[in-house]
């Protein structure tokens, strides 16, 4: 099937959402936290059911990032989202952990018998991860921009992360990275400009993941619907990345959006739910 044939079905399904997202700075937050092994995660939570849609934030904002696709997925699923350890709500973790244990206590703390994981840029990595580790509890992946630990970078993608961590300002240097937001697209720049000042600490805190099991070449023993979803202005190497993924894991789906970064469900979040609700009711969730 080509590209526009599998957007113009996942289109079809897109829904309007009623659900409000309260700003990730608000002095009350309106989520709860999950106590994993000393430390604390917080997390958000609407709808009901045993089965979830979990959202697995990138590694330059928290949690808030998805709050224009939050309301429309919301409306057709039970949906979760949770902060990274020293993102958004979630205090810095005082030791090394596995972030895809994270994910695992909080599957277990909500009581969800199966979950959809939809992970962008390094959350897609941990998706994956999570997917590999806990296979029988992953139902359904949707890949936004991954990484994928055991992919080579290229010299270019590690000088631009060099260039973010030794920033003078790292919330302009990111704003204005065309690979974040595709040029022309302002209003999601603003946006994005809004979401790093209201948490600086999200590129100021010190993690201490502990290495997990790359996930290339093992993503071919996945068995689970996968779709791997790219913004045509992202970086070559988060393209070459989900190239890649689409060629060694069965039956992988991939959607490239036309005039979109790396964070595109900041640019087109209508579309990008859309394109989640359509592939996750596809396959039965």
């Amino acid at each position: 099937m080509k590209i526009s044939d599998v957007m113009l079905v996942f289109i079809s399904f897109l829904g309007v959402g009623v659900v409000s997202a309260q700003p990730i700075g608000s002095a009350n937050p309106p989520g709860s936290f999950v106590e994993v092994d000393g430390s604390r995660l917080y997390y958000e939570e609407c709808g009901t059911g045993p089965k979830a849609v979990i959202l697995l934030h990138d590694g330059v904002v928290n949690s808030a990032v998805w709050d224009d696709v939050w309301p429309a997925l919301c409306k057709r699923f039970h949906v979760i989202r949770y902060d990274r350890r020293g993102y958004g709500h979630s205090p810095a973790t005082k030791k090394p952990y596995y972030e895809a244990d994270d994910v695992a206590a909080i599957i277990r703390d909500r009581k969800v018998s199966q979950a959809a994981l939809v992970g962008s840029s390094h959350g897609g990595n941990i998706a994956l991860s999570v997917a590999l580790q806990y296979p029988e509890q992953i139902s359904d992946l949707v890949l936004v921009g991954p990484e994928a630990e055991g992919f080579p970078y290229s010299e270019h993608f590690i000088m631009a992360q060099m260039e973010f961590q030794g920033a003078k300002d790292p919330t302009e240097v990111r704003v204005k990275n065309t690979y974040f937001i595709a040029p022309g697209n302002e209003a999601a720049r603003e946006h994005l400009r809004k979401l790093l000042n209201a948490s600086p600490q999200d590129h100021t805190h010190n993690d201490m993941p502990l290495p997990e099991k790359p996930v290339l070449p093992y993503v071919r023993d996945l068995r689970m619907p996968t779709l791997i979803i790219t913004g045509s202005a992202d970086i070559a190497d988060n393209q070459a990345v989900s190239g890649a993924l689409v060629m060694s894991i069965p039956g992988a789906a991939r959607v490239v959006v036309p005039e979109t970064g790396h964070l595109l469900y900041l640019e087109k979040p209508d579309l990008f739910s859309s394109i989640v609700i359509g592939f996750l009711m596809s396959h039965g969730f």
